[in-house]
């Protein structure tokens, strides 16, 4: 059976991959082809895109939070019943963890999926010297297979056709296409509004602009030529994704436009080991669904919908009751902040959250944390107990603690070194951190012994 698989790498961030990403992918919708995403790295954003156009939850492959034999448990597990993978890359094409190895970047995922490569370049001011930054990309690593080029941002088809004709003389493959500089299309804002557009539907039609644009001035056919591969080799027996048969408790899981980061493995995983999920929504000031064991409060943008969220007393009055009864719960990022007194935003307005810990949120301008994590737990912490995960920040608030010992959930260690993270109160294990539980399946287990120990059961 032919497999087709494509990454889609950058010279560098900002050269147009998400844009010509999505593109395609409408472009072979149009075709009639089934299309799967994927995204390089840990990030929500863009594979939200994936699956508002393709229809299918995109998903994300990290070769630094994951090993390589679960990066391809992902990779078929996602990519079953679909006609073409498209793999989005992240930074540029060798950037990962660490500046002196291919670790985590996009180039260890083409490697590792045995994908062919189409380089995203930015030839905006140049012709020739594209060619030796082209040249430069195939000659850096062994491994990557680069089969072909597209040329981004240029002025006109006769700039295409200059630097068409460097690659194609000095690097010996096919530059299969190009964007113009200033095209007629501006991607949407990728923050507020951007779930519910797409849930409702507001989007398709600039998906469908894109995807038309694209199929004027890439060579599709060339492109699933080029995307043939070989087939993996993957033993599905082992794989992470086999169900349990019998369900043994049932965890609430908030999900809406304020709360919505969550890599679909983590819920897949939960499934695995027997969890029931039970979704509800704060922002629908609904309250926790009967008899669940567990609560799941994922990241998002809570501060974008701070205001709703404060008047949904029901809905907050039910989180806290129950967690301060002590149901075992995980809050990460958005859920933590959830769980404060009071988000304060940027124009330093206050709003009143659930109250479950003791403290604030401030939204600020400027980043506060950036990066991947390693996650040991701290204070009897229930779900990371002498165990160690993996995971990453991404934030523009701090927390400020009400009090003066802060009984931390997690010790994290990142580029910058080891700090304290988090709170950890009754059977709360709470903090900015996003998990991928893939990278430390135990603490599901962990998780499902709690419940059903809080429910008077032992495993």
């Amino acid at each position: 059976m032919t497999e087709r698989r494509m990454v889609i790498a950058g010279t560098g961030s900002g050269v147009g991959k998400t844009t010509l990403t999505i593109g395609l992918m409408a472009a072979l919708k149009r075709t009639g082809l089934t299309v799967q995403g994927f995204k390089c790295g840990p990030d929500y954003i863009d594979p939200s895109y994936h699956t508002a156009v393709t229809k299918r939850n995109s998903r994300n492959l990290d070769s630094w939070m994951l090993t390589k034999e679960l990066v391809l448990d992902i990779f078929t597990h996602g990519s079953q019943g679909s006609d073409i993978s498209i793999i989005e890359g992240v930074m540029g094409f060798f950037d990962g963890k660490n500046p002196e190895t291919n670790e985590g970047s996009t180039a260890e995922i083409s490697m590792i999926t045995k994908s062919p490569v189409l380089l995203v370049v930015n030839c905006e001011s140049m012709a020739r010297s594209a060619a030796a930054i082209v040249k430069g990309f195939q000659l850096f690593a062994d491994g990557p297979n680069i089969v072909a080029v597209i040329a981004n941002k240029v002025g006109s088809e006769g700039h295409f056709q200059l630097v068409k004709k460097a690659i194609e003389q000095e690097c010996h493959v096919p530059v299969i296409g190009y964007l113009k500089r200033e095209p007629d299309i501006e991607i949407p804002e990728r923050h507020l509004g951007l779930i519910p557009s797409m849930e409702r539907g507001e989007l398709d039609p600039f998906f469908e602009q894109l995807g038309a644009l694209v199929s004027e001035t890439v060579d599709i056919d060339k492109l699933l030529e080029l995307a043939v591969a070989e087939p993996l080799q993957v033993n599905r027996k082992s794989s992470i994704f086999e169900k349990k048969k019998v369900c043994l408790v049932k965890i609430a899981v908030a999900k809406d436009s304020a709360f919505n980061f969550y890599y679909p493995e983590n819920l897949e995983l939960m499934e695995a080991k027997g969890i029931e999920i039970v979704y509800f929504s704060p922002l629908a000031d609904e309250e926790l669904p009967d008899d669940v064991d567990g609560l799941y409060i994922g990241g998002g943008f809570p501060e974008e919908f701070a205001h709703v969220l404060a008047c949904n007393e029901k809905a907050k009055r039910s989180v806290k009751n129950a967690i301060e009864s002590g149901l075992p719960t995980l809050a990460e990022c958005g859920g933590f902040m959830f769980l404060t007194e009071y988000i304060e935003t940027t124009d330093k307005k206050k709003y009143e959250m659930a109250g479950v810990i003791p403290g604030s949120v401030h939204m600020q301008t400027k980043l506060a944390a950036l990066g991947y994590r390693e996650i040991n737990g701290q204070n009897a912490n229930f779900i990371l107990e002498n165990l160690s995960a993996r995971g990453h920040e991404y934030h523009y608030s701090t927390f400020l603690a009400a009090e003066e010992h802060v009984p931390y959930a997690y010790e994290t260690k990142g580029m910058r070194g080891v700090s304290k993270e988090g709170y950890l109160l009754h059977h709360l294990v709470a903090g900015y951190t996003h998990f991928h539980f893939a990278s430390c399946p135990e603490m599901v287990e962990n998780w499902i012994r709690k419940c059903l120990e809080n429910r008077g059961k032992a495993i």
